[in-house]
């Protein structure tokens, strides 16, 4: 059986995940714990399973998947790690967005908890300024913060559409207002494409930060 545990707010991820495996672990049974300083060696072996007379186990995987090598091990025994009679909890901060849906594809229950914005509205429109900057890095850098500040995928999208009309009202040239007309279409064209594939927007959001655009 697995769970998941995400958010930038760790204490209260970690407090949840307690809780949890309080609840769920049998009485007596071995606590198995797995971070990005072990080897993956010793995540194999945790995903292994208990020997026959062994002890019951809960296996706590915690931020492994800020280790390559075991962030593939990890995403290649999620149906492994359902399907077992043991329990494991993974605990991350940030998994991008297509590490966190597969994981919630094959979790039992998975809770985030993010800590709340700090920052000003108004810096929701960097992102905007990166998209007129065809500024790759910035856009996915502020893309990525929006959502740690629990920016609602509607309203980035709203603000990126905002920004691809206004870069096309002042164009100054064809191929700015030729670029400008594709990123209207495109953004147009996202929540519906992102409907009819039972997608959510936050994740085709994150496809068209990364198609370079």
């Amino acid at each position: 059986m697995l769970y998941l545990y995400s958010g930038t707010d760790r204490k209260k991820a970690y407090a949840a995940m307690g809780v949890a495996l309080t609840k769920t672990a049998k009485k007596g049974s071995h606590i198995v714990r797995i971070t990005d300083a072990n080897a993956p060696a010793d995540l194999g072996a945790a995903l292994r399973g208990a020997g026959m007379f062994d002890e019951s186990r809960v296996v706590v995987l915690n931020g492994v998947l800020a280790n390559e090598e075991m962030h593939t091990t990890l995403l290649d025994s999620l149906a492994h790690m359902r399907d077992s009679e043991e329990i494991f909890f993974i605990l991350e901060e940030k998994p991008d967005a297509a590490t966190r849906k597969q994981i919630e594809k094959y979790a039992e229950h998975s809770e985030r908890y993010d800590k709340p914005s700090e920052k000003k509205s108004g810096d929701i429109f960097a992102i905007a300024g990166a998209l007129r900057r065809a500024d790759k890095k910035a856009l996915w850098v502020n893309y990525q913060r929006q959502l740690a500040d629990n920016a609602a995928p509607e309203a980035i999208h709203g603000v990126l559409f905002w920004a691809a009309k206004d870069m096309f009202m002042k164009s100054s040239s064809k191929e700015q207002q030729n670029r400008a007309k594709n990123l209207i279409t495109q953004l147009a064209e996202l929540p519906h494409e992102a409907r009819r594939h039972g997608e959510e927007l936050e994740y085709a959001l994150e496809r068209f930060v990364l198609s370079g655009v």
